[in-house]
């Protein structure tokens, strides 16, 4: 059954190819785009008298000029089909190798992992996981249970627990206080709909490290979520000021201010 949709697929992608060597060739250029004008200023001649705009004479006089310029356009290039033959070249060879290089290095028959399977890795990481937490448990107070309190709420944010990887943040911060985890924090806490609880985090943070970009649009996040709109323009406000014009995120907060 791969193999069916591997030729679909490939079908797909060759059929523009496959138009345009199909279809006759058309010249374009200068000298196309003139006939199409002076074709075009034809026709509005034309319109203008039979709308009444215009009389017979100047028409007939201007239609005359029309046609000289048009008579004395240059003729098109002649148009060469030499390059059908790159285009056949690369509408088969392109699949021809893809099929090549699939076969080397794909395995097509591989089945996709079955539900018992997710299920196995999945037990294998919890019990990696719980076994982290049981280590942890067994430090003592200092630098090497603070970092691997850190390394244990990322863990606990990738697999959706944001309840565990605030309480593991909270006891990292309550060992040494660092802005940056306190950023971290804040956003768990909005994840989890804390939004008091980040806001109180980052007021902290923010006076460790008042010029903080991160920290500030946290904290206009923070208010936002809050349901206080204002406090989050004057917060963004003064980060879009004390933004550089270059920088990555002024336009995503320029967004955002537009969007309160």
């Amino acid at each position: 059954m791969i193999w069916v949709w591997i030729a679909v697929a490939a079908l797909v992608v060759m059929a523009p190819l496959g138009w345009a060597l199909w279809r006759a060739p058309r010249a374009r250029g200068r000298a196309e785009a003139d006939r199409a004008l002076f074709h075009a200023q034809i026709a509005e001649l034309d319109r203008e008298l039979a709308e009444g705009r215009l009389e017979a004479a100047g028409h007939r006089d201007a239609v005359l000029e029309v046609q000289r310029r048009l008579l004395a356009a240059p003729a098109p290039e002649p148009v060469h089909s030499g390059h059908r033959g790159t285009l056949l070249f690369v509408m088969l060879a392109a699949p021809a190798m893809a099929l090549g290089l699939y076969l080397m290095r794909g395995t097509p028959e591989m089945p996709s992992a079955g539900f018992a399977l997710r299920q196995e890795v999945a037990a294998r990481d919890e019990a990696l996981l719980n076994q982290l937490r049981a280590r942890i448990m067994q430090m003592p107070v200092g630098e090497q249970r603070r970092q691997g309190l850190i390394l244990l709420s990322n863990a606990e944010r990738n697999r959706g627990r944001n309840d565990a990887a605030a309480e593991a943040l909270r006891e990292a911060l309550a060992a040494r206080f660092d802005p940056g985890l306190a950023g971290d924090l804040a956003e768990v806490e909005l994840a989890r709909g804390q939004h008091e609880a980040a806001v109180a985090v980052l007021t902290r943070a923010l006076e460790a490290a008042p010029t903080e970009p991160r920290l500030r649009f946290l904290a206009g996040a923070a208010e936002q979520a809050a349901g206080r709109a204002a406090n989050a323009r004057s917060v963004w406000q003064s980060l879009l000021n004390d933004t550089p014009a270059d920088a990555p995120w002024r336009p995503m907060l320029e967004q955002r201010l537009r969007g309160l």
